[in-house]
């Protein structure tokens, strides 16, 4: 499995990932599919672009074609796909995306991997699959799915037909299931850095609701080594959660960010809460502890402290995703390619 297509790898997560395995497994070469969207840019590859074991491709996931051609040409042996859609505010505006990416692009991908004998296929989920919970217990693998959004609703579509494929075409899978992640590269319509970026701009912080919502929070790296943890040793048609049991609301994160680059609390303001906006998650990851020895090992507190000074060292990076600069970027480097 060490040759590996990555999709969505220019996105948030994907290019940590992809960081990461090219950092620490040097023999590993990855394919890296990515639409360049606005969450997806080129900027997030920095450093890496020229690596003669990373391979960059813009293309969809849902171009069957290419995506056949390419595991092919490369000897593609694992398919790991990280492209999605995600924002749920979105979601809800533009619903369709949501089912054209996530279910679409998935099946397409699946097909592939299906009919060129793909050796493992990981589906990265998230635990918003779920649903919601009450004020106590956490999710398990065994909780029912009850998503409670589009975009929940999509990746929960996703995750069944690869579950289906698995068992139907005897496709060798993972579905791995995130709570809230946060860190460097993350676009800033996610709640962390927006609020990094407002209140270092004297922008007003939005917060929905009361503000009492909890999430289970993660840090991006952390998420990857588990991600890589699952890849090599993940059991056949087995669901992994991952977390790392820093339940917090999102009045508490807010505050926290703003005492870190000193600015008042005056800036909170409250907002309409969004439709069906879930009350709390939760994630039990012991099944990944116990059956992979993988544990989190980044606490909020030096999570939230790192990932604040990677903006404030990244300006740059943060004015050029939010302008669109990067697709100039993209064409400069790799012109119509």
């Amino acid at each position: 499995m060490r040759n590996i297509l990555v999709t969505g790898g220019a996105g948030f997560i994907g290019s940590n990932f992809v960081r990461l395995v090219l950092a620490q497994q040097p023999d590993c070469l990855i394919v890296n599919v990515d639409k360049l969207t606005y969450a997806g840019n080129l900027e997030n590859l920095e450093g890496f672009l020229d690596n003669p074991t990373h391979v960059f491709v813009k293309a969809d996931i849902n171009d069957g074609k290419i995506i056949e051609q390419l595991i092919d040409k490369y000897k593609i042996e694992t398919i790991i796909n990280f492209a999605a859609e995600s924002h749920v505010d979105r979601s809800i505006s533009e619903p369709k995306v949501f089912i054209e990416t996530n279910v679409t692009g998935t099946l397409t991908l699946l097909e592939a991997a299906r009919d060129k004998k793909i050796q493992k296929f990981v589906q990265i989920s998230t635990d918003e699959v779920y649903g919601e919970l009450g004020e106590t217990g956490k999710f398990t693998e065994q909780t029912p799915l009850s998503p409670n959004s589009p975009y929940s609703a999509s990746k929960t579509s996703a995750d069944l037909l690869v579950r289906a494929f698995g068992h139907t075409f005897g496709l060798n899978y993972n579905i791995t299931r995130c709570s809230n992640n946060y860190g460097p590269y993350q676009f800033p319509e996610k709640m962390i850095p927006l609020m990094i970026n407002n209140a270092l701009n004297d922008k007003p912080l939005p917060v929905y609701g009361d503000g009492l919502n909890v999430r289970d929070w993660i840090h991006v790296e952390d998420h990857c080594q588990a991600i890589w943890k699952v890849l090599v040793e993940g059991k056949p048609s087995e669901i992994y959660n991952i977390g790392s049991s820093n339940e917090k609301t999102n009045l508490e994160v807010v505050k926290t960010i703003l005492d870190a680059v000193g600015k008042p609390h005056s800036l909170i303001t409250f907002v309409k809460d969004r439709p069906g906006h879930d009350r709390r998650y939760a994630i039990d990851s012991s099944k990944i502890n116990s059956q992979l020895g993988w544990k989190a090992k980044t606490n909020f507190a030096q999570g939230i402290k790192s990932t604040i000074d990677w903006y404030l060292q990244n300006k740059k990076w943060l004015a050029n995703v939010t302008s669109g600069n990067y697709q100039q970027y993209y064409q400069q480097m790799y012109g119509n390619r």
